[in-house]
């Protein structure tokens, strides 16, 4: 194993049969509870088996079975968006823009999380080079207005993360799971950097109440849910001045899981 910790992927994921973005629009998804866990690499390799043995398949896009993606978050000045998770506030949005990196794709993504714990996504599709910063764009920024609480001239750029995910679905075609690991952050307006190392997060995304069999799969080896928002997370590290408050818990959680503690600079 490298010295850093780092199990490569690749050969676990070839046990899987594929499914194809177009067969994937059975499992979109939009309206759907999200469930969260958290583990490790190692500890991934044997839910990847058991995941592979249970007929999941898994997501093959533009060739890959490890796609790489790359989000930039927005806020306000004062962080509304993080503060109204941190006070876990009902009704909270998230807006950010997305690239798929492999397909060159970008989108601007609204995420808004209801009373009722469900989550619902919009997005629209945006230039590759508006990845960064969308707002002079007056079509996406009628989008936001359109979909969010907030007005392009109230928020601006925060903080970027980036990491590669694995998607698998299940048999039936009730559920997606993300599997999302190499997790780095940048903060753009503190200037700082980290990552999570081998952490991973694991997301469960259904709509209804279909039987998971990854539910089963996951407490088999010990994996439990951690409710952990990447941007949350990574403007807890990354920004000193944030009162970050119960997210600090959640960094410590991180750190336990891959039993080291987690570096800025």
């Amino acid at each position: 194993m490298p010295e850093d910790g780092f199990i490569p992927l690749d050969g676990s994921l070839e046990a899987f049969a594929p499914i194809s973005l177009g067969e994937m629009d059975a499992v979109k998804l939009m309206n759907r509870v999200d469930t969260k866990y958290l583990t490790d690499n190692r500890t991934l390799l044997t839910v990847l088996r058991d995941a592979a043995a249970a007929g999941y398949r898994v997501l093959v896009a533009d060739g890959a079975r490890i796609s790489p993606y790359d989000s930039i978050y927005f806020d306000t000045d004062g962080l509304r968006m993080f503060t109204d998770h941190r006070n876990q506030k009902l009704h909270r949005q998230k807006v950010r823009t997305r690239a798929y990196v492999l397909s060159g794709q970008a989108f601007l993504e609204i995420k808004r999380k209801n009373n009722r714990g469900r989550t619902k996504k919009k997005r629209t599709g945006i230039p590759l080079d508006e990845l960064p910063d969308f707002r002079a764009d007056q079509a996406a920024c009628r989008y936001l207005g359109d979909w969010s609480d907030f007005r392009a001239e109230e928020i601006s750029p925060t903080l970027e993360t980036s990491f590669d995910r694995i998607t698998l679905v299940n048999p039936a075609l009730t559920e997606r799971i993300t599997i999302d690991t190499d997790l780095r952050f940048k903060n753009f307006r503190t200037g700082l950097e980290t990552a999570l190392g081998d952490a991973v997060i694991i997301e469960l995304k259904q709509d209804g109440r279909a039987a998971s069999p990854m539910k089963g799969i996951l407490l088999d080896h010990r994996v439990k849910v951690a409710r952990l928002s990447k941007y949350c997370i990574a403007v807890t590290l990354t920004d000193p001045s944030a009162r970050a408050g119960r997210f600090r818990e959640k960094v410590r959680l991180i750190e336990k899981t891959i039993h080291k503690p987690i570096t800025v600079a």
